[in-house]
């Protein structure tokens, strides 16, 4: 199989995500016009949960990925077929298990964290889930540590595909019984789209194994220590940032309570923050993450082949792209928060000042995470899970304070998320230069993109009142002047020097 760039891996999964995010919309949008705020509440409640067990299971498939990329390089094939069956045992074991603890825990769970009782059947639905999503996450560890993305993903855009088509249809059916089942019906597409990138991927794989042609493959017990060596620390830093939407979803609606909102009215801020803002938000985030999965292995393999050079320049191509994924992402959102609400949302725009001040977020977890994603391919991975959780502790202190302030209430959760994230980052930047002894320049990575952005912002606010105007349209206008943004941002970045046009087009043709 035929290994890619860092620069085409990740525009391969970058767009595979937007594309997914984009079929998303025809999820959120249905289900936002049938159910409401309110539904979406119950619905975002029991969702924390679930990427709970995506995150616990998180370090296994960047495991396979990074011990698949050190196998592939010495040309172990047997090696790495006996990667997967032990990975994918342990995270078959692990779905089963989860989904065990949900089903039969499931209103204890609820009266824990004080959650409001029509929950109860979104959680049910969206329990059964982990047993599909453990094997798709396998599957495409597998792939991406020999460094080929797209397997993973047309599985991403088949997974969101059947999450809409079982999701919708079944909120749909499920209405006139009420909005708690009509959102238990929405999170039943999470279970649907996991099977359908299971079938995919598995079928990909044994495609691959027949032209490989190994018959026996020897049984290695050392795998699965080191497959838990690398996984756990990981897990462990997935987990904690995981936990700051289990803290939103545990404190927040409590502190909205003592800040004088009623119940009903605390569920819609809490429904607008996850269900509007942070949906919007993760649009950039899937491009970033898309930048880490094709990043990880690809460092792991120059690491452990001592090339010491591409490691330094391969760090310095992903902090640039790291930053002009997150600034122009962040200033599209603040200043576009309205308009592109309605685009999606038509008429609900209500809680388009908390995506507003949320967007200012977004460079910080970024950067977070790319950082982290370079630490874990040199082989640091408790160190950012320990940055993360001075991160988290800080998020924990200010949601608390804050939300229970009645003029400050919901934005108290965004200030913590921003917060939180920024002290990450910081750490997380120091330990990479401190390890690889390398200096950052800071003018070309962050300097340059921003001042593109800048352009790029006053460029589509100007559009989209110029075409507001003629059209009289607020969603043809946005649609206008996002468009227009990105191209004007996009010869931005290579006038500026950000980017290096022959460079890129060479790395996206060319694996180095």
């Amino acid at each position: 199989m035929k290994k890619q760039s860092l620069v085409k891996g990740t525009f391969v999964l970058g767009l595979s995500g937007i594309i997914a995010k984009f079929l998303g919309l025809f999820f959120r949008w249905p289900i936002q016009m049938l159910i409401g705020d309110e539904g979406f509440g119950y619905y975002q409640m029991s969702y924390p949960l679930y990427m709970f067990f995506i995150a616990i299971s998180s370090g296994v498939p960047v495991a396979i990925s990074k011990m698949v990329s050190e196998k592939s390089a010495t040309k172990d094939v047997e090696g790495i077929i006996e990667i997967l069956r032990k990975a994918l045992l342990l995270m078959i074991f692990m779905g089963f298990g989860f989904t065990i603890i949900l089903i039969c825990f499931s209103k204890k769970i609820i009266l824990f964290l004080k959650w409001d009782t029509k929950s109860y059947y979104s959680l049910i639905s969206i329990s059964i889930a982990p047993i599909f999503i453990s094997i798709m996450s396998a599957f495409r560890g597998f792939f991406q540590g020999l460094q080929n993305m797209n397997p993973t993903a047309i599985s991403q855009i088949l997974e969101q595909i059947g999450r809409v088509i079982v999701g919708v249809g079944f909120a749909y059916i499920l209405l006139p019984k009420g909005i708690e089942y009509s959102a238990a019906g929405a999170a039943l597409g999470a279970v649907a789209g996991g099977i359908l990138g299971s079938i995919y991927l598995f079928n990909k794989y044994m495609s691959i194994r027949k032209d490989i042609k190994i018959v026996n493959v020897k049984n290695d017990t050392y795998i699965m220590e080191k497959l838990l060596h690398i996984a756990i620390p990981i897990s462990l830093g997935a987990t904690v940032g995981t936990v700051m939407s289990l803290i939103d979803s545990a404190l927040v609606p409590q502190k909205l309570l003592q800040a004088g909102f009623a119940s009903k009215e605390a569920t819609i801020l809490y429904g607008q923050l996850t269900g509007k803002a942070f949906t919007l938000v993760n649009v950039p985030l899937t491009l970033s993450m898309s930048l880490c999965a094709s990043l990880m292995p690809i460092i792991a393999e120059a690491y452990v082949l001592n090339r010491n050079i591409e490691v330094l320049n391969k760090v310095d191509m992903a902090l640039r792209f790291s930053m002009v994924i997150a600034l122009p992402s962040f200033a599209g959102l603040y200043y576009m928060a309205l308009p592109i609400l309605n685009l999606i949302f038509p008429g609900q725009v209500q809680g388009y000042t908390i995506l507003k001040y949320l967007s200012i977020a977004i460079p910080f977890i970024i950067l977070s995470q790319t950082s982290t994603a370079i630490l874990q391919g040199i082989g640091q991975y408790v160190r950012p899970v320990i940055n993360l959780a001075i991160g988290c502790i800080g998020k924990i202190v200010l949601t608390m304070i804050l939300v229970s302030i009645p003029y400050i209430n919901i934005y108290g959760a965004v200030i913590g998320t921003i917060v939180g994230y920024l002290i990450s980052a910081i750490l997380n930047i120091r330990l990479v230069k401190k390890k690889l002894d390398i200096k950052i320049n800071y003018y070309d990575i962050m300097i340059k993109p921003a001042f593109a952005s800048v352009l790029m912002i006053i460029a589509v606010v100007f559009i989209y009142m110029y075409v507001y105007n003629y059209t009289i349209s607020s969603r043809i206008a946005c649609l206008v002047s996002i468009f227009s943004g990105i191209l004007a941002y996009g010869v931005l970045i290579i006038l500026f020097g950000v980017f290096n046009y022959r460079y890129l087009k060479s790395r996206f043709f060319n694996r180095r």
